[in-house]
């Protein structure tokens, strides 16, 4: 044990092991930088499309973007860093080193030792990142978002416009709209409502009304006044009138806030909570916290794999089958996430499986690379053609 630390150690403070870690940090920065640029630069951009939208200062707003930069760096650094080692030991077979490398006995597991700092050093920053400043970033986002929605409670009402609610079932018209003291109420005029209920259309118009939100079942609704409901089709003659002095309509399901409002919160709570909590949505956060470290470490090694070309040979097709894989790992982890969610597959099984898949791919392709897998199929032939024979 204490021999194979030491040559390790030697490996790591070659000169070789320098040089690859070297164009390794260079190429990962300026792929950090490009992605980093590009995604930061659209939420910006999108920031300011709905500063402009809602006339809510940009300066406000800019906080947003921090929050979500401090969400998405750690998923950056992960796919920056799998690409960096693709493009690095590509680099080394493109411009023949690899190959005198392999000639003094130095292997794909020498490469995989040669990067392990860097790999560790992310695993550690990545580590650090999902495990507090992400759900930290989260609860801060969580916390401006409901200070701003409580600043202005669903004034989405807009005088003399047409809004729609519950995905397009309800379309509400008023010509005139003012905002009461109290939050989340608004008094309204000259009321025109179309819906559906029962698979039959509804007509409603109302001289006033006020929209508040119910403080059990968070629930938004209209109190029409003084109004008149029509059911069915007008050409026909079940068509319902229905008179009334007040009437209560609901816009906004409360059952909808709550669930997005456990999402989030369960974004935004501390590691050790969601430990001590249980429960499907806090297991699948916790796994999800706990998987981004680890692909890092499962990343690096494919990259090693898939960075093998030919001298004569692109490093495009490495790098497009790179980011194919790298799309296929976080979807199918957050397939698993949204699985342990809904309650179809077992936190056991979990975001751990996806990892064991990976694992095995990992097996199967370093088979392949060592001619294994070539061998075995070979095998299987000849034993085949011997059975012919006998037979």
């Amino acid at each position: 044990m204490q021999k194979k630390l030491l040559s390790i150690f030697k490996y790591q403070n070659s000169r070789i092991a320098r040089y690859i870690r070297r164009n390794l940090v260079t190429l990962f920065f300026a792929i950090f930088f490009i992605i980093g640029l590009v995604l930061f630069g659209n939420q910006f951009v999108l920031m300011a499309q709905e500063s402009v939208e809602r006339g809510i200062p940009l300066q406000e707003l800019m906080p947003l973007v921090s929050f979500n930069m401090i969400r998405d760096v750690s998923l950056i650094l992960s796919l920056s860093l799998f690409l960096a080692i693709i493009l690095t030991i590509s680099q080394l077979y493109k411009n023949s080193e690899a190959i005198v490398m392999n000639s003094l006995g130095l292997s794909d597991k020498h490469f995989i030792i040669f990067i392990q700092p860097l790999v560790l050093l992310s695993f550690i920053l990545i580590f650090f990142l999902t495990i507090y400043a992400v759900p930290w970033a989260n609860q801060q986002k969580n916390i401006m978002e409901e200070e701003t929605k409580n600043a202005s409670e669903f004034s989405f009402i807009t005088e003399g416009e047409f809004e729609i609610f519950k995905q397009g079932d309800i379309v509400f018209y008023a010509s005139e709209s003012k905002s009461l003291d109290t939050v989340g109420e608004q008094n309204m005029e000259e009321i025109f409502i179309y819906a559906f209920d029962n698979e039959k259309p509804v007509i409603v118009l109302a001289l006033k009304a006020t929209k508040y939100i119910d403080s059990i079942s968070d629930s938004i609704y209209l109190r029409l006044k003084d109004g008149v409901r029509y059911q069915g089709i007008p050409s026909k003659d079940n068509i319902n009138i229905l008179n009334f002095d007040l009437y209560d309509l609901e816009i906004v399901s409360g059952e909808f806030q709550k669930s997005v409002a456990i999402y989030t919160k369960i974004e935004g709570k501390n590691t050790l909570d969601l430990i001590k909590e249980g429960g499907r949505y806090a297991k699948a956060e916790l796994q999800w916290r706990i998987s981004q470290p680890i692909t890092v470490l499962i990343l690096s090694v494919i990259g090693v794999f898939l960075g093998k070309t030919s001298p004569r040979g692109g490093k495009g097709i490495n790098l497009l089958i790179g980011v194919v894989i790298f799309m296929l790992y976080y979807n199918g982890l957050l397939v698993a996430k949204s699985s342990i969610e809904l309650g179809q597959i077992d936190p056991i099984i979990g975001l751990w499986g996806v990892h064991l898949l990976m694992i095995i791919s990992i097996l199967l392709l370093y088979q392949f690379r060592q001619g294994k897998i070539a061998n075995y199929l070979d095998k299987i032939s000849i034993f085949n053609k011997k059975k012919k024979i006998h037979a």
